[in-house]
């Protein structure tokens, strides 16, 4: 967790040599003199009326291009793989993705036009923040260290040595040039009423010790209060429980380090109140709607079902759409939502909670509809590229 300013400006240091132990980059598709962009994957050179700040100190970039035709930049450092860069770009994806019917997120335009012409620009950068890094540009900056990728072994294992900062971070950057933030330092952006219910929240979170309430974080406390980072601070504890990134974590009770009350989702309603309200139909899904591209390395069975004796199951079963990489064989067990799967190169098999006649297999066009006749347990899966289903009952193959 680091302290997030409402512009954060990544300081100047001594340089990181080398990269840390993650996924390969995929294949490119297209050549430069100084760098290799994989196309298809929305990777390309930086654009040079981003600034020279910008293009001598980061090789590749991608966007979100907001309604209003201007693009939310991302721009990614040699060390970051393709991998990363478009797992995070999903999660911004996913933060800006209209949520129908909800109070303030049935129409996330807004959010998203005043974020490009607040010229955001999300900054993935080499290592880990240690200060050694030596790039100073403005943006929201997320290291390389802090960013998962699903079914790599950081993600599999729930590494909290490399934890997944990337909701954190990116949901600072939907809060600070999106969202908006009052007070002193005001950032003032698209959704002030929803800012005004998360400092409730965050005030409410405070003075009960719900959030940061130890003696040992009153200065950090102090700190993030002097430049009017607690609502975005208190908001991204509530937001990493809620999308299941502590449940896995044995050091505390409670999850982002043991500094906010609740550790799982179940926790929030009895023991935050108002910070379970947050989560209610207001703003964010209730699963992640990005395509969880699986790593390639990855074998063996991913599961999205809940299993306490997989500790990656905290945060992967609120997954909905995941495709599959490379060339290994890999079996996904489904959750109860609605799926869409898609297989890789290798033999893969989804794996169901019943028997063979409880479900409805309809074949639609290049893909397989496997809807679960019994509510609430396997759903409905649109499944493409799979070789096989696997029931209580025996297997099919397709």
């Amino acid at each position: 967790m680091k302290t997030s300013s409402l512009i954060c400006t990544i300081l100047g240091f001594f340089f990181l040599l080398g990269c840390g132990s993650k996924p390969k980059k995929e294949t490119p598709v297209e050549e430069s003199s100084n760098a290799t962009f994989n196309t298809e994957l929305g990777i390309e050179a930086v654009p040079v009326n981003l600034g020279e700040a910008y293009t001598s100190n980061f090789e590749r970039y991608t966007k979100v291009v907001a309604p209003n035709g201007k693009p939310i930049h991302i721009v990614i450092q040699d060390c970051i793989t393709d991998a990363q860069a478009v797992r995070c770009r999903g999660i911004l994806e996913h933060f800006l993705a209209d949520y129908p019917g909800s109070q303030y997120g049935s129409d996330k335009g807004e959010i998203a036009n005043k974020m490009a012409d607040n010229k955001a620009v999300l900054v993935l950068l080499n290592g880990k923040d240690d200060g050694k890094n030596p790039v100073e540009v403005p943006g929201q900056a997320l290291f390389e260290e802090e960013i998962q990728v699903e079914g790599h072994p950081w993600y599999v294992n729930q590494n909290y040595e490399h934890r997944d900062a990337a909701y954190e971070e990116i949901l600072h950057f939907v809060h600070d040039f999106g969202i908006g933030v009052d007070g002193h330092n005001s950032f003032p952006g698209a959704a002030p009423e929803f800012q005004q219910e998360i400092r409730k929240a965050q005030v409410n979170g405070l003075e009960n010790k719900l959030w940061a309430g130890g003696e040992r974080e009153q200065r950090w406390i102090d700190e993030l209060a002097e430049e009017n980072s607690l609502s975005q601070e208190y908001l991204a504890s509530v937001i990493d429980t809620y999308y299941g990134l502590w449940g896995a974590f044995s050091e505390s009770d409670g999850g982002m380090w043991g500094v906010y009350a609740a550790k799982t989702r179940d926790d929030l309603e009895s023991k935050d109140p108002m910070g379970h309200k947050l989560m209610d139909n207001k703003f964010f899904h209730p699963y992640l709607t990005y395509n969880a591209r699986i790593d390639e390395g990855f074998m063996g069975t991913f599961s999205l079902k809940f299993d306490p004796e997989i500790p990656y199951s905290h945060h992967s079963r609120y997954l909905k759409d995941i495709t599959l990489l490379g060339s290994k064989d890999v079996n996904v067990h489904v959750n109860e939502l609605d799926n869409a799967i898609t297989g890789n190169s290798g033999k893969n098999v989804v794996i169901f909670s019943g028997n063979q006649d409880e479900y409805t297999i309809t074949n639609v066009s290049s893909s397989v509809v496997v809807s679960d006749k019994i509510e609430g347990r396997d759903g409905s899966n649109t499944l493409k590229a799979i070789e096989e289903l696997q029931f209580l009952d025996g297997t099919l193959e397709l």
